[in-house]
């Protein structure tokens, strides 16, 4: 796997590994954010005051309520954003950041298939499993046709990769 790094984290526990396309989805967001939604925010905080006693006025109240879980967003987006890994690149044949990996359970014909992508990206939705996850650690730097084993809450499972892209 090769990544590049934007910029420079200090901690790399917390490091957060994105996809161009989700660091270009959440940079997108922050702009808008510190932008149309901070300027929305504050012509209602405007409207609001305009309208008298802030102590017994729900416009006011759902105005800065509004605006305290903005700013909590920024922060959030420009750490993520501050602490980002871009995933560029994946080693063929071994499972790594971005890989598409098919499995199969042990003793079933059914397989199901998973991309694996850093913990900010996870949506069981969309098929896409962090690399923290107990299946995704598992697959970490695995080939096809190895068979492995991970803990779940109902016990240990057995599965082959029967395919990575």
């Amino acid at each position: 796997m090769i990544s590049k790094k934007l910029p420079a984290s200090d901690d790399q526990e917390n490091e957060n590994f994105l996809t161009q396309e989700k660091f270009d989805s959440l940079k997108e967001e922050l702009e808008k954010l510190t932008t149309i939604t901070r300027k929305e925010i504050a012509e209602s905080l405007e409207y609001a005051r305009s309208l008298g006693d802030l102590s017994e006025n729900a416009e006011y109240q759902a105005a800065r309520e509004l605006q305290a879980a903005t700013e909590d967003r920024i922060a959030r987006f420009e750490k993520l954003i501050k602490s980002a890994v871009i995933i560029s690149e994946k080693k063929k044949g071994i499972v790594g950041f971005g890989s598409e990996v098919t499995i199969c359970k042990k003793g079933d014909k059914e397989k199901h298939t998973y991309t694996i992508v850093g913990s900010e990206e996870a949506d069981m939705r969309e098929k896409k499993i962090s690399h923290l996850s107990p299946l995704g650690q598992a697959l970490m730097g695995r080939k096809k046709g190895e068979k492995f084993s991970f803990k779940t809450p109902s016990g240990m499972q057995d599965y082959a990769i029967v395919g990575i892209v």
